[in-house]
């Protein structure tokens, strides 16, 4: 049962690569593309940051691939740490001193971890405007919560209120593409106002896109932080 259960689903998805792939006029019509997209970007996108243009609008489906993917090796590393047993350690408080920060790494965290925030949220608000966008911003903020790890190694996260973050900004990604499909007939097409390029209300649903994936970034590179130290202590 299992083999014929595999042979349809390979068979379904070899007719879907074929019809694909039929529809693409290979060698027809030869298009520079670059060239289209700095000429055509920010008319067609509102974005000034063509390379956010390319990234979350031409081919904003294969970016929801990548999240994907970080989602599915976010649930895969979580799957394994779940299930293995864990060796509960009894610690003396002379191993828990030799294992605290310094002072000068516990205070300077302090300062630092709204500032990393900040930025990082900067990164990712002003991704249509200058280099930067969601992955950056989110990867930013996943190290301002691994240098509050390292000054604390025995803290830990929320992980239903990150988790419910996270799933927002999958959901909000997602939520978007098929409003496009609704109001255009295109996935991830854009059906809000593009406003003036350099201001930071412009690029129609780009921004929105990048606030919800700089979020889910960021938080879900935290959870497996967390989850790996976790794991080592």
């Amino acid at each position: 049962m299992r083999r014929i259960i595999s042979l349809i689903i390979l068979a379904v998805i070899a007719v879907g690569f074929i019809l694909t792939f039929s529809q693409i006029p290979f060698g027809k019509d030869k298009i520079d593309v670059a060239n289209y997209y700095i000429k055509k970007g920010i008319e067609e996108t509102g974005a000034v940051n063509i390379v956010t243009s390319v990234v979350l609008n031409y081919r904003g489906f294969d970016t929801l691939g990548e999240v994907t993917i970080l989602f599915v090796a976010a649930i895969g590393l979580g799957t394994v740490l779940f299930v293995e047993k864990k060796v509960k350690e009894i610690a003396s408080k002379s191993e828990d001193r030799s294992k605290r920060a310094s002072l000068i790494l516990r205070t300077g965290s302090h300062l630092l971890f709204p500032l990393i925030l900040l930025f990082g949220a900067y990164v990712f608000v002003h991704g249509h405007l200058t280099p930067g966008g969601g992955f950056q911003g989110g990867a930013v903020i996943a190290s301002g919560f691994l240098l509050m790890y390292l000054a604390f190694p025995r803290q830990s996260i929320d992980k239903k209120s990150f988790s419910v973050v996270e799933s927002l900004g999958g959901l909000i990604f997602v939520g978007i593409g098929l409003l496009g499909l609704v109001f255009s007939g295109y996935f991830l097409t854009n059906f809000l106002p593009k406003g003036i390029p350099n201001t930071i209300f412009s690029a129609g649903i780009i921004p929105i896109i990048y606030i919800a994936l700089g979020l889910k970034i960021g938080f879900e590179l935290t959870s497996i932080i967390d989850d790996l130290l976790g794991r080592s202590r």
